[in-house]
């Protein structure tokens, strides 16, 4: 997504200054092309960054790819996460090896967070059993 985004961006500019003559957008693409490495990297992790968190905040735990997935992320009590489990959920991704956490149960920024990622159809489904369990029993009004 985040190569999708610059590449967006390019195609934006192009469109911009062939259609309408304004240079401001290719000027700071030619900027970009001209970064030096930590630039890049600095300004590909903002990018990311406020793709991640943004994304995941105002879609209620989803990405693109969570979308594609039907996945979303909840708290491990089963609540919404809140603005700072978000936030450090998101930041935890930049802890260098942190693809690697996956090897035990949960990556990093999940166990940090107190989030999980959930399947949505298996979590409703879950939800639906056990409420029918707590409902044997109990008087149906008809």
């Amino acid at each position: 997504m985040i190569y999708l985004l610059f590449f967006l961006y390019g195609v934006f500019s192009v469109l911009i200054y062939e259609l309408l003559n304004i240079e401001f957008f290719v000027n700071i693409t030619d900027k970009l092309s001209s970064m030096n490495r930590i630039q890049d990297i600095l300004l590909t992790s903002a990018v990311y960054f406020i793709y991640l968190f943004s994304m995941e905040y105002f879609t209620k735990g989803r990405t693109v790819g969570k979308y594609i997935t039907g996945t979303k992320v909840l708290s491990t009590d089963g609540t919404q996460p809140t603005l700072q489990d978000y936030f450090i959920r998101t930041i935890s991704r930049f802890v260098p090896f942190d693809p690697f956490s996956f090897f035990g149960y949960n990556g990093w920024h999940d166990n940090w967070s107190n989030t999980r990622v959930i399947s949505i159809k298996k979590y409703e489904a879950d939800r639906q059993a056990k409420s029918d369990i707590n409902a044997i029993g109990t008087k149906e009004i008809a």
